[in-house]
């Protein structure tokens, strides 16, 4: 098996549609009669994985490109009204489809976790503020690692070393990142009950005698930089290199899958646009992983 799009391509479409035949109900609902799909669920993620892959952030150019290019792989392809909705509706089976991929990989059992939140830029005009449907979940924030104030959301991750994704949240930009990390926990108990020695990286930000007791009750260990007044804590020798360990992978989805430029404008497009640019790297992560690629999160085989 090689590395290149149209093979991951394949191996993704095989994949989903099992996945969809196994579990039926991750498929948006649908008239029972009468109705038959020109394109299929699993074609739909697949082409969406391969824009986000391909760097296309406009639907309409990338349903262009794909109509002269990927003829040999996709019969029909809606226009792009139509491929927005079904691509909105798929959000259920696009989050099914990250566990799927990320658990058929070997970094699932790594033993080390990083966490850590990244702006999601969703608008820079006061006009856009005041008019956007995203307002009320959107709000100002900081993002201290680039020094600048931004109107949108934040993802918070939770991934190896290797850059493979465990757990996600997308929220307002002034959500605590300490909350929402045990939300993300809290709501797959499974994550933490099967790692009993879990260790987990996080920044300065992440602290509280209170929030690492919840941490330990579900097994996890926590490792981060002393705050400024407090004592040296252990482990302070790994902080350096794994800090930018985490930033990296942030910066694969903004530079190389285009995180921060998604053009949703609302709720549900955000939200799906974020699910897609996530399944797209966990995809190549897992066929770079499938196929012995030296280095598991590199996406250049891809962007051509």
């Amino acid at each position: 098996m090689s590395n290149d799009i149209d093979t991951l391509a394949t191996a993704l479409y095989v994949t989903i549609d099992d996945l969809v035949k196994a579990r039926p109900d991750l498929a948006p609902r649908r008239p029972v009669i009468g109705f038959v799909l020109r394109l299929t669920d699993a074609e739909l993620v697949t082409l969406a994985v391969m824009q986000a892959l391909l760097g296309y952030t406009s639907e309409a150019r990338w349903l262009r490109h794909a109509r002269k290019h990927l003829g040999h792989m996709f019969r029909y392809l809606p226009q792009q009204p139509g491929y927005n909705k079904r691509l909105r509706n798929a959000a259920g089976l696009i989050t099914a489809a990250i566990r799927v991929l990320a658990t058929d990989t070997s970094l699932w059992t790594d033993d080390v976790w990083v966490a850590d939140s990244t702006p999601v830029e969703c608008g820079r005009s006061r006009e856009t503020v005041k008019r956007s449907d995203l307002a009320g979940w959107a709000e100002y924030g900081y993002c201290a690692s680039h020094s600048r104030y931004f109107w949108g959301l934040r993802l918070h991750l939770i991934a190896t070393l290797g850059g493979l994704p465990v757990g996600f949240a997308l929220t307002g930009a002034k959500a605590d990142e300490r909350e929402t990390l045990m939300g993300i926990l809290g709501a797959d108990p499974a994550l933490t009950s099967q790692r009993p020695e879990q260790t987990l990286i996080c920044d300065t930000n992440y602290f509280g005698a209170g929030f690492e007791s919840e941490l330990a009750a579900t097994g996890l260990r926590l490792l981060r930089p002393a705050r400024k007044g407090e004592l040296e804590r252990p482990g302070v020798a790994l902080f350096k290199p794994l800090r930018q360990v985490v930033e990296s992978i942030n910066q694969t989805l903004k530079a190389q899958l285009d995180l921060e430029p998604h053009g949703g404008r609302t709720t549900a497009g955000v939200t799906v646009r974020v699910l897609q640019r996530i399944l797209a790297l966990t995809a190549a992560l897992w066929h770079n992983d499938t196929t012995s690629a030296p280095v598991h999160r590199s996406l250049i085989a891809y962007d051509h």
